[in-house]
């Protein structure tokens, strides 16, 4: 069955906004719990734009569901992820004057390095997992390193949807789930889990949801832009309801 894991980074960027105490996370994660998240996404980036150090610690110790810590694979961050022990760390690239993560982790570039923050999470009893793109080269890269999940990067499809008409068979759209397809294959072969997330929508999740053995969604900003109509219990509610849907349908087969 498929989970969802529900990205509340910006429940803290309307704090952070005001610079105050509300509306906090740790409210966001109970809400979300309620409508039936399975999971609970945060990145701390280095900037601390969003989620503060404080924010990991609480949601952490209260939290229900899984917490699972993006961040960049830093000595700052990889020391705080093996103290803090959340039950995954997803390791991202980082850039300080990007609006929102952009490109997946180039992992072939920077196996060394990798490997050793993974080992660090390993050892701290932390599933690791790396966000990296639709690319079998990368897949295979990340196995190396030793990462338990690849979690694939979907702006490419989601952009090429908003561009398509919102068509799922046109011929781009069909191109960009084909290479979701052939690397979260490529992931389940060589023993990892695969997960996927990056600017999906209640539009656009359902051809991701419904590839086989997809394990887990990890989805933000469409939810918590809903929530701010419908309320982020119902939000996440809908959420769950068009995964499960996607999931009733028999696996899509490629092109």
């Amino acid at each position: 069955m498929i989970e969802l894991g529900v990205n509340i980074d910006h429940v803290a960027t309307i704090r952070q906004a005001r610079c105050t105490y509300e509306p906090d996370p740790v409210w966001a994660a109970v809400e979300a719990h309620l409508g039936g998240a399975d999971g609970i996404t945060i990145h701390l980036r280095e900037d601390r734009r969003h989620i503060q150090d404080a924010d990991v610690e609480k949601l952490r110790e209260l939290a229900q569901i899984k917490l699972n810590l993006e961040l960049a694979a830093t000595e700052e961050m990889i020391a705080i992820a093996c103290r803090v022990k959340p039950q995954m760390a997803m390791l991202v690239p980082e850039g300080r004057h990007e609006v929102t993560t952009e490109g997946g982790l180039d992992v072939l570039a920077q196996e060394r390095a990798l490997r050793q923050s993974v080992a660090r999470l390993t050892d701290a009893g932390i599933i690791s997992s790396v966000f990296i793109d639709a690319d079998p080269a990368q897949v295979e890269a990340a196995a190396r390193i030793g990462a338990r999940v690849c979690e694939i990067h979907t702006g490419p499809y989601a952009h090429a949807f908003y561009t398509q008409g919102r068509d799922p068979e046109s011929p781009a759209v069909v191109a960009e789930i084909d290479k979701i397809r052939v690397a979260g294959a490529a992931a389940r072969q060589l023993g990892m889990r695969f997960n996927a997330g990056h600017a999906l929508n209640y539009f656009n999740v359902q051809p991701i949801a419904q590839l086989l053995g997809i394990r887990e969604l990890h989805i933000g900003h469409a939810i918590i832009s809903r929530a701010i109509f419908v309320g982020l219990r119902e939000a996440v509610r809908e959420m769950k309801r068009l995964l499960r849907e996607a999931q009733a349908l028999p696996p899509a087969t490629p092109t």
